[in-house]
């Protein structure tokens, strides 16, 4: 926060009108002994609030949790608006706190509902209250008397808390230029005084709160800007419990406060001693101690605060308490600590909240940690007390200072990576800064002021630089580096193009004779690209480099055009480069194809061979049971399948043999296994077999070489 921001000084203005005394209607049950009672005796009716009693606890709720965060520098002033103002306490350090408010409080008592409503306004307060912050706090004086010469550049802001029954929003708006007309008026009077100080500026927020049941007549309406001086919200709120939580998270918004919830806290329950149960408690503190929490996006912690707080709450979980002096523990228990920040609990006369100041106060420490589903826990927090103040303390839960530091070539979560450390190192020297005596203009005739040069030479140097030894390859060639040293120069000479040209055209040397490329193949599989894909990349990369700085002369310019000239190859080297191509990949394909069909063959020539074996035994197993029957023919006299000549081998095919082939090929060897050859086209003579063979030979015919049949 700035210093002596609206948050310096906050006043309170709360309504003391008869109206005030009406029911809030929200029903408080006085008589709690509904077991115990004995029989015949009639419960007490229950009780309601006032509006006027709903308003002063809401409003010192909001001064306990501001006094316990910060007791020092935040101060209130309250004031009650009836017939008149009447203000109950003072800026002086003396009166911020809680006794002598409700002791003031006790004093003006509840509003008279018998007194006559046109006597009493809220005017009178606001007016007060402006009045009020045109006074000088002792912080204030403090500041002023030690800048001397220059006191008006202490500020002078602050906060109206407006709590009243509102007729309708025109009474609103009433209420508003008042409050602003009553600034100008008082800013003139500051002008003149040397006790007071013109508000500079100033939050007015106007609650308008009724009984729980009635329809408001009044609208809501965000933070508005009415002059320079004054802003404006207005807030319609249900008495009773609403009010309350209305007030709850204006303090939060007003304070940048926020919210953890203590989780799993063991307390043993007062009916069964020898058990515990585990308890929540919500505490407020500054939006500080959840920094860390921010920056890393933990914000999954997070959940929905009491009451429908304004901002979600961060859960931590109740660790084992350590010892009652937390300085004369284990080396190992102490924890490098952040920050550390006051807080306050949400609900302070709740058992649970309770126990936990008491238990703290006693000089016991918490730990807390993240709630975590797997992994290791992480302790982020700690709980302790000092001087009869509760502390929440931030531990650091990254590295630690005292450890030693990380190593360069650790990234993200500690993985290891090739960053380019060396010419880091050399970069860094290129661009260091010097003290730069003598002036110097530029070409439109202005002072070249050295800093904006220096920026200038640093966005040059870092147009292209990949930061990884694998996203680059021509910053990990030697054969590069002339031109990439003088390319991010802002103006080049006649040599720097010379030599950036010689570069260029060893680089097209280097691909005629088709040298290796330092390519990074982490995380590819196989060899890697190819050389005419790699000499790609290097171009391309190449070409990124020089358009970067294309713009700094026309000479940047001829090295952009000297590059592509080589880069557009003429049509006869790039057919000679497509025809290699092509070569290379048919004898690959062509190795492949002849390493494939030889296995193929060998597998087909086996299956045969075996094939024929089993086919020579079943038929010489058919044979003999026909040999033994008695009524069986004499068979006919075939040629044993054994001793039939192995079939042709096949040709080894002299160029590549197509999928066709080899599938029509393993087609056939199968379908040869499932059927028992025809005896005819195994005796057959040019693929001809005779029918009726031993006819013939009963009737003493014979045949001939050509098929034709002779009588002997």
């Amino acid at each position: 926060m700035k210093i002596f921001s609206e948050s310096h000084k906050t006043v309170f203005v709360v309504d003391h009108c008869p109206y005030m005394a009406e029911s809030c209607r929200q029903h408080v049950e006085f008589d709690m002994l509904v077991k115990n009672r004995t029989q015949g005796i009639i419960p007490l009716a229950p009780i309601s609030k006032s509006l006027w009693t709903c308003s002063v606890e809401s409003s010192m709720e909001y001064c306990r949790i501001m006094y316990d965060i910060f007791p020092f520098r935040k101060l209130v002033n309250f004031i009650v608006s009836d017939s008149g103002a009447h203000v109950l306490n003072s800026w002086t350090q003396e009166d911020q706190n809680l006794q002598e408010l409700m002791a003031a409080l006790a004093a003006v008592g509840p509003p008279n509902p018998r007194a006559d409503p046109e006597c009493c306004s809220i005017l009178h307060g606001l007016v007060a209250a402006v009045e009020t912050l045109c006074k000088i706090t002792e912080y204030q004086h403090e500041a002023r008397t030690l800048l001397m010469e220059n006191a008006e550049r202490v500020g002078n802001r602050g906060r109206i808390i407006c709590i009243t029954n509102a007729k309708s929003d025109s009474h609103v708006r009433m209420l508003e230029d008042c409050v602003q007309e009553t600034i100008h008026e008082h800013n003139k009077l500051a002008a003149n005084s040397d006790h007071l100080m013109q508000i500079q500026k100033c939050e007015l927020v106007l609650i308008h709160t009724y009984p729980v049941g009635e329809d408001s007549l009044v609208s809501d309406r965000p933070k508005k800007e009415l002059s320079p001086v004054l802003t404006s919200e207005v807030h319609s709120v249900r008495a009773g419990r609403h009010l309350a939580t209305k007030l709850n998270i204006l303090v939060q918004q007003h304070f940048d406060l926020a919210s953890t919830t203590i989780t799993n806290i063991p307390m043993k329950e007062e009916q069964h001693a020898n058990t515990s149960a585990n308890y929540d408690v919500e505490l407020l503190h500054h939006k500080d101690a959840h920094v860390d929490f921010l920056k890393s996006g933990d914000t999954h912690l997070g959940g929905s605060s009491r009451e429908g707080s304004f901002k979600e709450t961060i859960t931590l979980k109740w660790c084992t308490p350590r010892t009652n002096n937390i300085v004369f523990s284990s080396i190992s228990e102490l924890h490098y600590c952040t920050g550390a920040y006051r807080i306050s609990p949400v609900d302070v006369n709740s058992r649970p909240s309770s126990c936990l100041t008491n238990f703290l106060l006693n000089g016991r420490s918490v730990l807390l940690e993240q709630p975590r589903k797997s992994g290791s826990k992480v302790i982020s927090h700690m709980l302790s007390s000092h001087g009869g103040e509760i502390f929440l303390h931030v531990l650091s839960s990254s590295r630690s200072i005292l450890e030693d530091p990380p190593s360069i070539s650790e990234g993200c979560g500690g993985r290891v990576t090739d960053y380019r450390i060396t010419d880091f190192g050399e970069f860094m020297r290129e661009n260091r800064l010097t003290p730069f005596l003598d002036p110097r203009y530029k070409i439109d005739g202005s002072l070249e002021i050295p800093l904006e040069r220096a920026k200038d030479q640093l966005e040059k140097h870092t147009r292209y630089w990949p930061m990884i030894i694998s996203q680059t390859t021509i910053f990990n060639m030697q054969a590069v580096v002339p031109l990439a040293s003088v390319i991010v120069k802002e103006s080049l000479t006649e040599e720097d193009v010379l030599n950036c040209q010689k570069t260029i055209y060893n680089l097209v040397d280097m691909e005629r004779k088709n040298d290796p490329l330092p390519i990074s193949t982490v995380g590819t599989r196989g060899k890697g690209p190819k050389r005419d894909e790699q000499y790609r990349i290097m171009w391309n990369e190449l070409e990124t480099l020089v358009r970067a700085h294309i713009n700094n002369s026309e000479k940047h310019q001829r090295v952009l055009e000297c590059l592509m000239a080589c880069r557009s190859k003429p049509p006869e080297e790039e057919e000679r480069k497509k025809r290699g191509r092509k070569r290379e990949d048919k004898e690959d394909k062509s190795e492949k194809t002849v390493k494939d069909y030889e296995q193929e063959k060998s597998w087909q020539d086996s299956e045969r061979l075996k094939g024929i074996l089993e086919r020579g035994k079943e038929e010489l197993a058919e044979a003999e049971i026909i040999k033994d029957s008695p009524d069986s023919p004499e068979p006919p006299n075939k040629k044993p399948l054994v001793e039939m000549d192995d079939p042709p081998p096949v040709e080894k095919s002299k160029g590549p043999v197509s999928l066709l082939s080899f599938w029509s090929n393993r087609i056939n060897t199968a379908n040869s296994r499932k059927h028992q050859e025809f005896a005819g086209r195994l005796n057959s003579v040019n693929n001809r077999a005779e029918l009726y063979q031993h006819l013939k030979e009963e009737n003493g015919m014979e045949t001939t070489e050509n098929g034709k049949a002779s009588r002997q």
